[in-house]
């Protein structure tokens, strides 16, 4: 695995792109219960003749554990809270006869569509949404196609809910995350829609110094993507946002934070980071290529954040306590 920071531009202005897709209304920022993890995850496909957004949420807390799947009414613009025309939620129980498979039938548009799962054998290992062994399928009876199938069981889904594959691939847009700590912040994601899952770590410190502001706190924040440190950040109170970029394999990724909250709102109070990809390596290119010859001539070409990919965008929400 290569990973390598690359330029970093300190103190930009709040660029358009902190306000995630679902933030509309004003409700970006909402913190969720306290203590609740949460895993958003935007897809795009087609239903009823007409593209959609479909939002697969995660939740999970001491006394909850679920997930609820929201259909929107167009795919031609960002979804938000209020364009839901089909909802279904499911609650996983902890008692041993609760069925940990089944399905529930919404309407889009007066044309019936089923949402299955199976979670018998999934695997969560602390974390919200699981990490194998299940299935989640979105099947449009009328077509008898699943428009979104999600886990590693895709084949048993396809079986078990006499469906096939969409001729229209579903696309991830976009997955947020809301995590909480007090001074580490651990998940894991993908960085880009079709890449594998990483380890993403933030870690955020308060260094004791004379010579910074106030007279003895100098705080400092590292992001480390699988054991890696790719971003490391001193005197964070003069450069609570920025912008660096980062190579991931393949994949180059901008990375955004705004941590001003951390720093001066007293409470519970949440930073926000953002990891977009630029532009993904030609897969033609030799694997004994030097990562900074390829870089050099990735930026020889005019790459800015303007020419970050449409598609796939991570928004993470770090919520800190005190």
């Amino acid at each position: 695995m290569h990973l390598k920071p690359n330029t970093v531009h300190e103190q930009p202005p709040v660029l358009p792109c902190f306000v995630d897709p679902a933030s509309t209304g004003g409700a970006a920022t909402a913190a969720p219960k306290p203590g609740q993890s949460i895993v958003m995850s935007v897809y795009r496909t087609k239903i009823a003749g007409h593209c959609r957004w479909i939002t697969i949420s995660w939740y999970r807390d001491l006394l909850s554990h679920g997930f609820s799947v929201s259909i929107d009414k167009s795919g031609d613009s960002c979804p938000d809270n209020g364009s839901s025309i089909g909802k279904c939620k499911v609650e996983l129980r902890p008692w041993h006869f609760w069925r940990k498979h089944g399905s529930k039938l919404v309407h889009v548009d007066e044309r019936p569509v089923h949402v299955h799962w199976d979670l018998r054998n999934a695997k969560f290992s602390g974390d919200p949404e699981p990490r194998s062994g299940y299935y989640i399928a979105v099947v449009s009876d009328e077509v008898e196609e699943a428009v979104l199938m999600l886990g590693d069981l895709k084949k048993d889904g396809y079986k078990r809910t006499a469906s096939r594959p969409a001729s229209i691939d579903a696309t991830l847009v976009s997955r947020k995350e809301h995590i909480y700590g007090k001074k580490r912040f651990t998940m894991r994601s993908k960085l880009h829609e079709r890449g594998r899952y990483h380890e993403i770590i933030i870690q955020f410190s308060d260094r004791n110094s004379g010579s910074s502001v106030g007279g003895n706190i100098d705080p400092e924040m590292e992001i480390k993507i699988d054991g890696h440190i790719v971003i490391s950040v001193k005197h964070l109170q003069w450069k609570f946002r920025g912008n660096q970029s980062i190579t991931v394999g393949k994949a180059r990724i901008e990375v955004y934070w705004d941590v001003h909250d951390w720093l001066f709102s007293p409470g519970l109070s949440h930073a926000l980071f953002i990891f977009k990809p630029v532009m993904l390596m030609s897969s033609s290119t030799s694997a004994s290529s030097s990562l900074s010859s390829l870089l050099s001539s990735s930026e020889g070409s005019g790459a800015t954040v303007g020419d970050t990919l449409p598609g796939f965008c991570l928004y993470l929400h770090a919520w800190k306590l005190e």
